[in-house]
């Protein structure tokens, strides 16, 4: 056998491996409406720069007829490859293969991966799409879990991790995308839970599809273990590129600032016309993140959990930040268990990604009630103030309207660490909005009053003068400048300026306890 044989025999090999569970199984694959994971990566890809890795390693196992199996490359294709020309490095998990569960050296393969992109600084993705571990491999493929996780975990805010819900992910393959950074679901073709439907059913006696049970609307809008729902594979993946513009490739750099060429004036005219003088007057907060962010420019997260608080990316004149903004469209904007969570994580995700927080106030406090006491809201509320707290990267507070009591300060107060404060002329800072406070204050006199509600609103009236406005915390140095609403996005971008270079320490821990 000469040298050109051996080569023949080279690419016979590769195209068995890029084969994977062969013809039927692929045609299986697209009528469920999927595509394969070399299409995947194909797609998310630039052209032609996927080079793979390990396409030749097999399963050591000889139970259950496993050494009989002809299927090559383990069920996952690993390697690395350019998104919009930046590196990424990525897996794809091959349902055609073993149905894509995860064997002892399926998870080596990942976790080969995984290890060089944290050498290199380079953001990781996972494309997941199995049934869980492979049980003919018994122990073995849990260790095979444990290695893919423990690198989720050490490498989370070194790299930016997304995971990629394409299928089924059950079992233990749920946790290594819950510990990554953003989790992005298809619609109607992707599931995660820990035990399935039939399990579920013997155990408890409960009957549920595995749609209803772990679907991409079910994570989106109940349990907040997705960030993105998408209505193809397709938006999917393009969901993933369209995120990574907005986030630097490690903890060590910032992210790219995009050239911005807009002449169009900053003054945000509309404004004034969107949020209510009436501070008990709902609006949406969205439209006042388009008045104040670059064109086009805001990429919601988790736009349908926890939707009393909305957070995402933007760019303002080009440079990304984060946003953290309450929605008094619903719960009047109030916090709550899962909007302290949401917010929570995404803060600190940008901190440790370098990414700026602008957040924009308008909150009655925590939501109260007595399942929410007994949820524990002390507990998920504390969440917001330790990663404002924790947080260096700059960070900037524009006072809409309401900023009342604990939330107030909670929300990235000069008191937790705030750069830059900016209260609108109509902002009520208190402890307590005015009709809670006079009710309390002055009850006394209005009980003996003749006339006790014309008595309760002068004295609404009177604490609302002398307390809920902006004027009292500027005085007091809590506020840095009350601003032209109007004038919003300049001191937006002024203060990003002013906040470039900003560098600020901790002392020395090996790491806080965050309230969990």
């Amino acid at each position: 056998m000469d040298i050109f044989e051996k080569i023949n025999e080279l690419y016979d090999k590769r195209r068995q491996v890029e084969l994977g569970g062969g013809d039927e199984r692929i045609e299986k694959q697209h009528a469920k409406g999927k595509m394969t994971a070399r299409e995947r990566i194909d797609y998310l890809l630039d052209a032609d720069s996927f080079v793979e890795l390990n396409p030749f390693i097999e399963n050591r196992s000889s139970d259950f007829g496993m050494d009989k199996s002809k299927a090559k490359g383990e069920g996952v294709v690993t390697g690395y490859g350019k998104i919009n020309n930046r590196p990424v490095y990525l897996f794809a998990q091959d349902f055609t293969v073993y149905g894509g569960a995860l064997g002892e050296m399926h998870g080596k393969k990942i976790a080969a991966v995984m290890d060089l992109a944290a050498k290199n600084g380079v953001p990781f993705i996972g494309l997941n799409d199995s049934g869980g571990a492979r049980i003919q491999e018994g122990v073995s493929s849990l260790d095979g879990y444990g290695h893919v996780f423990y690198r989720n975990a050490i490498y989370s805010g070194v790299i930016p991790q997304i995971s990629v819900i394409m299928g089924p992910s059950a079992g233990g393959a749920v946790y290594s995308p819950a510990i990554t950074d953003f989790v992005i679901m298809v619609d109607k073709t992707s599931q995660m839970f820990i035990t399935g439907p039939k399990v579920i059913e013997t155990v408890t006696g409960e009957k549920i599809s595995s749609e209803d049970l772990g679907g991409a609307k079910v994570h989106n809008t109940k349990s907040g273990n997705a960030h993105i729902n998408a209505i193809s594979e397709e938006d999917a993946l393009n969901r993933v590129k369209e995120l990574l513009s907005y986030i630097p490739a490690n903890n060590q750099l910032k992210a790219t600032k995009l050239p911005y060429n807009n002449q169009e004036e900053d003054t945000c005219h509309a404004i004034t016309d969107i949020v209510p003088f009436d501070s008990t007057r709902p609006y949406d907060v969205k439209k006042v993140i388009e008045q104040v962010v670059d064109p086009a420019s805001f990429f919601e997260i988790h736009q349908d959990f926890a939707k009393n608080i909305v957070v995402g990316f933007a760019r303002i004149q080009g440079e990304p930040v984060g946003l953290v903004c309450n929605q008094p469209k619903y719960l009047a904007g109030g916090l709550d268990i899962d909007s302290s969570d949401k917010a929570s994580r995404f803060i600190r995700f940008c901190d440790a990604f370098n990414i700026p927080i602008i957040t924009f106030e308008d909150v009655t406090g925590f939501f109260p009630g007595v399942k929410q006491e007994h949820g524990g809201i002390i507990r998920h509320g504390a969440k917001i103030l330790y990663a404002y707290s924790e947080a260096t990267v700059p960070k900037i507070t524009v006072i809409t309207r309401k900023a009342y009591g604990g939330a107030y300060v909670a929300l990235n107060s000069k008191s937790i660490g705030a750069d830059l404060v900016y209260a609108w002329p109509n902002a009520e800072i208190a402890v307590m909005g005015p009709d809670g406070a006079a009710n309390i204050i002055f009850a006394k006199e209005i009980k003996e009053s003749s006339n006790p509600e014309k008595v309760r609103q002068e004295k609404i009236n009177t604490y609302r003068e002398k307390f809920a406005n902006p004027y009292v915390a500027a005085g007091l140095g809590m506020v840095d400048d009350v601003i032209d609403p109007r004038d919003t996005r300049i001191k937006l971008i002024q203060a990003l300026e002013m906040l470039n270079h900003k560098k600020e320490d901790r002392p020395w821990k090996k790491h806080g306890n965050i309230p969990l």
